[in-house]
């Protein structure tokens, strides 16, 4: 007998989110915790297996970690490619894969799979994708590093799947000690890391360092290829100080002896506070490398920042609690539709998060910015819901003109159904003269990204491949010049946000940057 429409609805509504990786149920897998601190040794020792299995896949929370292990999997004689959401390395010697987290293959079985960071699990953002990899690494050995704060959640998550966990815990090699007096700018040594949250303090604070010390910086906007060039020039001692955001946190093995943090708060996307626990122990874990230092250094250039530092430090983190969020996959917004009768991805997507039931400790989420996106993607009639679940999805920064205006623009490419090319704006024949051209260029490699992400989503539209990645290398090594020279302060200025805002061709997007600037708390780092 068929099943009425309420039954077929409560079928799909009501889901055993393990049976959506049919792979992984048919294998008997084995889950492991490397769990310990910053400079425990839990990744290397969770390399050191992949190293050792016939075939492995490594999952990074970044494409800049992604890359690192890359090729660190070559150079150990262990041949890798890379697949992150904009580029593919395809090996065909290699049995090894280095992949963003999001891109995992959940067909594609191996002997090890390493997931990196997986306290991650609970992103407000991203959390789903360490969801998935955990319930569907198609891996006999599954191992998964990160914090203490995430082994209750493991834990659950490996009794709801029935699988046996085995926890080992690792203790970091050398201490970490908090300094007792501030440090000002006179007193600052070779081999310290000053800590901003922000891009122009950070350039600011290199403005004012450069005149003592060659500088090196890190910030969230740089590309993975410029930020690992600036990390080179530290690690091999062309530069003596190193300023960053906390794009440091999370991987780039740094010979950093002392971390100072230049303030105690930061803006989060809605408002500034200040920093907590688990952000100032990732970041001062950065400090005292093992093999390079005994110890390592954490301060703050006043007392009013080293209290606080201070007693966040030593403050106990917070245990990660479920219910851990799922997202919604193409499958499940194409049968809502059909049963809801709407081609609106966001009414189903509101559905979704509303009304769907999982077994488990899962709980179903809707991404912010998807919704946002939705909005703007539903007026658009004649895109397929298959495309709008596709573009609700692009990485971009909803901050910068230029990105915003390329979104449109690619939007208006995929509805017209035509071979896109890639048009660079920055002339790569130039130096940068001041931070604003610098800005430019940062998001010009954002815009190559999006449109490189785009290509393996969309690639009969966009085409432009080759030229695409031409233009990145010649962009990032024109913001890697760019970095050793003493660039005049300058915030983003009004000729730079009016030229985009004068070449936007949509005429819709006045009203549509409006929505845009709803869209997420942070810029997703999945690239």
């Amino acid at each position: 007998m068929n099943k009425s429409f309420k039954e077929q609805l409560n079928t799909i509504l009501n889901c055993d989110i393990k049976s959506l990786y049919p792979v992984a149920r048919q294998m008997k897998r084995k889950l492991y915790f490397f769990v310990g601190p910053t400079n425990s040794g839990k990744t290397y020792s969770a390399m050191q297996e992949l190293i050792k299995a016939d075939t492995g896949t490594y999952l990074a929370p970044l494409r800049l970690l992604a890359l690192e292990n890359h090729e660190y999997l070559n150079n150990n004689n262990t041949p890798s490619s890379l697949i992150t959401g904009e580029e593919q390395r395809l090996n065909e010697d290699a049995f090894h894969m280095c992949s963003t987290i999001e891109m995992l293959n959940f067909s594609l079985q191996t002997d090890v799979c390493v997931i990196d960071e997986v306290q991650m699990l609970e992103d407000e953002d991203r959390g789903w994708a360490w969801v998935n990899a955990i319930l569907g690494a198609p891996s006999n050995k599954v191992i998964m590093t990160g914090s203490v704060s995430a082994i209750d959640s493991i834990k659950k998550i490996a009794s709801y799947l029935g699988e046996e966990l085995v926890i080992k815990k690792f203790k970091r090699k050398n201490p970490l000690e908090v300094m007792a007096k501030p440090t000002p700018m006179k007193d600052i040594q070779k081999g310290t890391a000053l800590i901003a949250f922000s891009r122009n303090d950070v350039l600011k604070l290199k403005s004012k360092l450069s005149k003592f010390f060659n500088v090196s910086v890190l910030y969230g906007n740089l590309s993975p290829e410029v930020r690992t060039q600036e990390a080179a020039r530290f690690r091999s001692g062309q530069t003596d100080i190193l300023i960053a955001t906390d794009a440091i946190a999370m991987g780039l093995n740094l010979p950093i002896k002392t971390i100072i943090f230049t303030t105690d708060t930061k803006f989060d996307g809605i408002s500034k506070r200040k920093l907590l626990p688990k952000e100032i122990i990732q970041i001062a874990g950065r400090a005292g490398r093992y093999g390079h230092h005994e110890k390592g250094f954490l301060g703050a250039m006043n007392n009013t920042h080293l209290k606080h530092i201070n007693s966040a430090f030593h403050t106990p983190i917070k245990t990660i609690k479920p219910p851990f969020k799922v997202k919604a996959t193409l499958e499940q917004i194409e049968q809502l539709s059909t049963y809801l009768q709407t081609k609106s991805l966001e009414k189903i997507l509101k559905f979704f998060s509303l009304n769907m039931k999982f077994s488990g400790p899962f709980i179903a989420s809707n991404i912010g910015d998807m919704i946002n996106l939705s909005k703007i993607l539903d007026k658009k009639k004649n895109l397929s819901l298959e495309q709008k679940y596709i573009l609700s999805q692009a990485p971009i920064n909803t901050r910068s003109p230029l990105i915003k205006d390329a979104y449109f623009r690619y939007i208006n490419a995929v509805l017209n159904n035509k071979p896109f090319k890639y048009v660079s704006l920055v002339n790569t024949n130039k130096k940068a003269k001041n931070s604003d051209d610098l800005l430019k260029a940062e998001d010009e490699v954002k815009k190559i990204s999006l449109y490189l992400w785009l290509s393996y989503k969309l690639p009969d539209v966009f085409v432009d491949i080759d030229y695409a990645n031409k233009m990145r290398v010649k962009v990032n090594k024109y913001c890697e010049d760019s970095l050793k020279l003493k660039l005049k302060d300058s915030i983003r200025n009004k000729k730079y946000q009016n030229n985009n805002r004068n070449s936007r061709r949509d005429k819709n997007n006045r009203s549509n940057e409006k929505k845009l600037h709803k869209i997420d708390k942070k810029v997703r780092s999945r690239r």
